[in-house]
């Protein structure tokens, strides 16, 4: 799921910053399902408004750990609280240089349907995706992607959620989290 460009993005600089964020599996109608967010765009310099992503955002000082940072984004943007997640553990790490984050993905778990409360600053909707989306080959599709005013990436994979285009770094963690599941 990494386009071309991504072989050029392997050097973490001193200066980035951290973030983490959780692939969230439930059940839902006897099938496992990921939650996924549309980040709101509210402000015109956010490099990542109105995309597909996981819950999640940039760890604070007083934040005891990287897992802590997931479970606390996981809280405060989609309302399940920490205790409920059961955590499985971290997958590859992703630096992302429009937005100069290095972002830690976690894998957890809920034994139970939740409800969602989404916060409306940050999330537009949440989007509830069963697995077996994602194995199906015909989600996986390419488009040219405009990502600045100069700059059109030729090719980028990307899934096909629901009409939303999921593309980037959350696509290649999904990619990663299919293949540890050992179900792509």
């Amino acid at each position: 799921m990494s386009h071309a460009i991504r072989k050029h993005a392997t050097n973490v600089p001193k200066d980035a910053r951290t973030a983490c964020v959780m692939g969230l599996l439930y059940p839902k109608n006897e099938e496992w399902h990921i939650v996924l967010i549309e980040r709101q765009s509210s402000h015109p310099d956010d490099k990542h408004g109105g995309q597909i992503s996981f819950p999640g955002g940039m760890q604070e000082a007083s934040d005891p750990s990287l897992e802590y940072t997931a479970l606390r984004e996981t809280y405060e943007e989609i309302g399940i609280p920490i205790n409920q997640i059961t955590l499985l553990g971290p997958t590859t790490s992703l630096y992302i240089p429009v937005s100069n984050f290095q972002v830690f993905p976690f894998m957890g778990y809920l034994e139970n349907t939740p409800v969602f409360q989404p916060q409306p600053s940050e999330v537009r909707s949440i989007l509830e995706i069963p697995i077996s989306h994602f194995l199906n080959t015909e989600t996986l599709k390419t488009k040219d992607m405009k990502i600045s005013k100069n700059m059109t990436l030729k090719n980028v994979p990307y899934y096909d959620i629901q009409g939303h285009v999921l593309w980037g770094a959350t696509a290649m963690m999904i990619r990663e989290m299919l293949e540890v599941m050992e179900v792509a």
